[in-house]
């Protein structure tokens, strides 16, 4: 008798990890969408660092190597929400810093890393919140320019969310 129940119970286990996979395969595209969408910042904290000597600097400095997931990106649209950081200089709306987290949090002034901010040339002005926007525009990965960010959008437009 104890053998049935350790069947049954072994088939019934079996049958809902089956469906519990088949399910979650047939996510609808929008929602796989969506939820890339929602990962960008995880994509990109998918790099390692290594030291390199700087001919500008006179000693070595940590460059970013960038995974398979993150070479990716290069050159592709994609959309990224955030927050604007207001640094100086943010007088044309048009370039400015993004980061995944906000002000208080984020790489300069919280304890984020260096893969959590990137760079924005908008298209359009987009006007300073504090709120979280969302940016489409096209990726670009620097590893070699020390002045500037590792990622940057260009032709970035800011857009609107939807009203529920």
């Amino acid at each position: 008798m104890r053998i049935n129940y350790v069947f049954l119970f072994v088939l019934f286990f079996g049958w809902s990890q089956i469906s519990f996979a088949q399910s979650s395969k047939e996510e609808p595209a929008v929602e796989q969408s969506e939820k890339k969408k929602e990962n960008i910042w995880k994509t990109l904290a998918k790099i390692t660092y290594k030291k390199q000597y700087n001919e500008i600097m006179g000693f070595k400095v940590d460059v970013p190597v960038f995974s398979q997931d993150v070479l990716d990106l290069e050159g592709q649209v994609i959309e990224v929400k955030g927050y604007i950081i207001p640094v100086e200089g943010y007088k044309s709306h048009h370039e400015f810093i993004f980061s995944a987290f906000p002000y208080n949090m984020c790489f300069f002034c919280g304890g984020a890393g260096p893969e959590t901010v990137m760079e924005v040339e908008a298209i359009d002005p987009v006007k300073y919140t504090s709120s979280a926007i969302r940016l489409r525009g096209v990726m670009k990965l620097n590893a070699e320019d020390i002045n500037n960010l590792m990622f940057k959008i260009v032709d970035a437009q800011q857009i609107k969310e939807k009203k529920k």
